[in-house]
């Protein structure tokens, strides 16, 4: 079928709609973006560090996502049974050419282990362990404050809104309402933020602290296994010393 319309009035026409849909747009971001100034300005003084929890809590959560993308992309679980079947037949020398360069955290901790085997193999691990796992909670602590401080500043602000009013009110009585209520729209303001900060925090908090944990299983099980396998090969190598006498 042909097109009644002829075609370069349907391309106008398909432009007009797209710049109209691009003007609305635009329109609508920048009265979104006004009502979030009028809104910040409207909720006083204490909506600064609030904003500065908000950047603070926004900066972790971007580096601890990073973090744990690259620690994903190190991860290395065939290289990782290799090893431990290495292990089990005692070639230490094809342990250390496999594991060159590998970047995987259960590998480095094992390798610790391996390394101070003739010494005390468990604390080389331990002591990997902790400091791998140090490294994972990395900036947890300000997470974990900004839950609790972001509210406060809420509650803060609220109070402050409150006496605010009420020195309004005693000055200039109940015939100015307007005055009164922008202490109330204030204190409300603070406590809303406080708390959206708060909530929008706890998610990512749980979140990197199960990754923690698993992880932690994970080191555990695999140092478990090694510890394992290096005691059956001291006491076959005792055995074997044993029957030559």
């Amino acid at each position: 079928m042909y097109c009644l319309v002829p075609e370069k009035p349907l391309r106008l026409v398909y432009r007009t709609f797209y710049l109209a849909i691009g003007v609305t747009f635009y329109k609508f971001i920048n009265i979104k973006e006004k009502i979030m100034l009028d809104i910040f300005i409207n909720g006083g003084p204490v909506m600064y560090p609030l904003l500065a929890c908000s950047i603070i809590v926004l900066t972790v959560i971007i580096e601890r996502i990073f973090f744990w993308i690259n620690l994903d992309k190190n991860r290395n679980q065939l290289l990782l049974n290799e090893v431990l079947e290495l292990c089990r037949k005692g070639d230490w020398e094809a342990v250390k050419e496999k594991t060159a360069g590998s970047k995987d955290y259960v590998l480095e901790i094992l390798i610790t282990g391996i390394l101070h085997r003739k010494f005390s193999m468990i604390k080389a691990m331990e002591s990997a362990a902790a400091e791998e796992i140090k490294r994972m909670r990395r900036y947890m602590n300000i997470l974990d404050t900004m839950i609790t401080v972001a509210p406060l500043l809420g509650i803060f602000g609220t109070v402050i809104g409150i006496i605010l009013s009420f020195e309004v009110l005693g000055t200039s009585g109940i015939e100015h309402p307007e005055a009164v209520t922008a202490g109330i729209a204030q204190a409300l303001i603070t406590t809303a933020s406080g708390l959206g900060i708060a909530i929008l925090t706890v998610f990512p908090y749980n979140y990197f602290n199960s990754r923690v944990e698993n992880a932690t299983i994970s080191i555990e099980k695999y140092a478990t296994s090694l510890e394992i396998v290096y005691e059956k090969l001291v006491q076959t190598a005792e055995n074997r010393s044993g029957d030559f006498k």
